[in-house]
C-alpha cells in the first residue's frame, strides 16, 4: 500500500466516513457507482472490487465477464451534499481484467493510454471545458416541451431566476471538493447556463467534468428543477457544447507557444492542430456521440460544422484564442465540437490522440478561414478546402 492509500485510509477514519462510493464510467460515460463499507477500502486498494462487467454497457462480453474496479486514491473527496453527520466519500477507479490488466475498454484507461503517448512523446496535456447545460422546470407530462426557467440570455444577470443562485451552489460544492472554477454566467438560450472549470490535466479534468455533471444533478434535485445535458433540447435554440481548450506543455513551458510564430503559435502547435482537423471528421462519433448531437452541428447558433481553424473566428471549428503576452502558458487551442453529453475521457483521448498523429507525421496546416464560413457558398467552402463535419450519427459512424 502507498502512502496515498494509507492517508485516504486514515482520513476516512478520523472524518468518520461511513460509505465510501466508486465510480467509474460506460463506454457512453454514465456514470456508474458501488458503495463500500470503509474497512473494505484497503482490500478494494490490493485487490480491486469483482463485479460482472458484461452488466456495463460497452465493457465486456458474457463469457469473459469478471472485472475489477480499482479505486485510484489520488481522486478521493467527500461529497458535501450528502452532509457531515453520516459522511459519504468517492473515489474513481480504474477498471481491471480479473489477471489485472487494463481494460482495454474502461474509457479512463483509454485516456491513461493516450497520455502515455504524450509522455513518451515528452508532452503533458492541459484542459479547460467550457460546460453548457440547460435548466428547466419539471413537468408532470413527460411528452410536454421543457419550460427553461428563465427566458434570458447571454451574460444577463436574472436577479428573478433560480439560475444565480444555482451556479452559486453548483460552484460552492465543487470548491468544497477540492475542483476550481473560473466562470459561470448564463448562456445565449432561455435556461441555459456555462460553468467553466480551470484547467487541470486531461486525466484529472474528466474526472471533474462527471464530478461536474453528478453536482449539477444534485443541486438541481434540491432546487426543484431540471438539469438537461442534452446537446440540443431545445429547436430553434442555442445547443449546449463543451469547447474544449487543450495544450501541450514540456515540463513548466508551453509547447505551443513561440514568441517569434505566427498568432503565437509553435511548429507543435501548428501541428497538433492539422492532426486534430486531418482526423476530425473521424473522432466526430465520439466527440458527438447521441443523435440529438448533430441537431446542435446543424442546427445554427454558432456550433461548429465545417472543418477550419481561423484566429478568434468563432464559426470555425478550431479557434485559436489570443494569449495574453505576459503570459505564454496560456497559449491554446480551442476545440468546439464537442459537447456537454460526449464522455469526456473518450473525448479528451481521440482530440490528444488526433493532435499527436500531427506531431509524429509532421502535417501541414492549412491556412485560415478569416471569414464566417457558415456565408460561404458551397462552390467557396469547397475552392478553400474547407470539408463539412458528418451530419448524422450514423454518418459520423461510417467515417469513424
Amino acid at each position: 500500500m502507498n502512502a496515498q492509500e494509507e492517508h485516504v485510509l486514515r482520513t476516512i477514519e478520523e472524518k468518520g466516513v461511513r460509505f465510501v462510493r466508486l465510480w467509474f464510467t460506460d463506454i457512453v460515460g454514465k456514470l456508474k457507482s458501488v458503495a463500500v463499507a470503509p474497512a473494505e477500502l484497503e482490500e478494494a486498494f490490493q485487490e480491486g472490487i469483482g463485479f460482472d462487467g458484461s452488466s456495463i454497457e460497452g465493457l465486456t462480453r458474457v463469457y469473459e465477464s469478471d472485472m475489477l474496479a480499482r479505486p485510484d486514491a489520488a481522486t478521493f473527496q467527500l461529497l458535501p451534499w450528502q452532509g457531515m453527520e453520516f459522511p459519504v466519500a468517492r473515489l474513481f477507479c480504474d477498471i481491471e481484467s480479473r489477471d489485472g490488466e487494463p481494460a482495454r475498454s474502461d474509457p479512463r484507461s483509454i485516456l491513461k493510454r493516450a497520455l502515455d503517448k504524450a509522455a513518451d512523446m515528452g508532452f503533458t496535456c492541459r484542459i479547460h471545458p467550457e460546460f453548457e447545460f440547460y435548466l428547466f422546470h419539471p413537468e408532470s407530462d413527460p411528452s410536454a416541451t421543457p419550460r427553461p426557467i428563465d427566458k434570458a440570455s447571454f451574460f444577463d444577470n436574472v436577479s428573478r431566476s433560480t439560475a444565480p443562485d444555482f451556479r452559486r451552489d453548483a460552484i460552492l460544492t465543487l470548491e468544497d471538493m477540492g475542483i476550481p472554477v473560473e466562470f459561470s454566467h448564463h448562456e445565449n438560450g432561455p435556461g441555459q447556463q456555462e460553468i467553466d472549470l480551470r484547467h487541470a490535466d486531461a486525466l484529472t479534468m474528466a474526472d471533474n467534468v462527471m464530478t461536474l455533471r453528478a453536482v449539477i444533478e444534485e443541486v438541481a434535485l434540491n432546487q426543484g428543477v431540471m438539469a438537461s445535458f442534452m446537446p440540443k433540447p431545445l429547436a430553434g435554440e442555442p445547443g449546449s457544447g463543451m469547447h474544449t481548450h487543450i495544450s501541450l506543455f514540456e515540463g513548466e513551458r508551453n509547447a505551443f507557444f513561440e514568441p517569434g510564430g505566427q498568432y503565437g503559435l509553435s511548429l507543435t502547435g501548428r501541428q497538433f492542430m492539422a492532426g486534430l482537423l486531418l482526423h476530425a471528421r473521424e473522432i466526430t462519433a465520439v466527440t458527438n456521440q447521441h443523435v440529438n448531437s448533430y441537431k446542435r452541428l446543424w442546427g445554427g447558433g454558432e456550433a461548429p460544422c465545417y472543418v477550419c481553424w481561423g484566429p478568434n473566428n468563432q464559426s470555425a471549428l478550431i479557434r485559436l484564442p489570443e494569449y495574453k503576452p505576459s503570459k505564454p502558458s496560456s497559449a491554446r487551442i480551442e476545440y468546439r465540437s464537442p459537447d456537454s453529453a460526449a464522455n469526456p475521457y473518450l473525448t479528451f483521448a481521440v482530440m490528444l490522440r488526433a493532435g499527436l498523429a500531427g506531431i509524429e507525421n509532421g502535417y501541414e496546416l492549412p491556412e485560415p478561414a478569416d471569414s464566417d464560413v457558415f456565408l460561404m457558398s458551397d462552390m467557396e467552402r469547397s475552392a478553400a478546402g474547407i470539408a463539412s463535419l458528418p451530419s448524422t450519427l450514423a454518418r459520423a459512424l461510417d467515417v469513424m
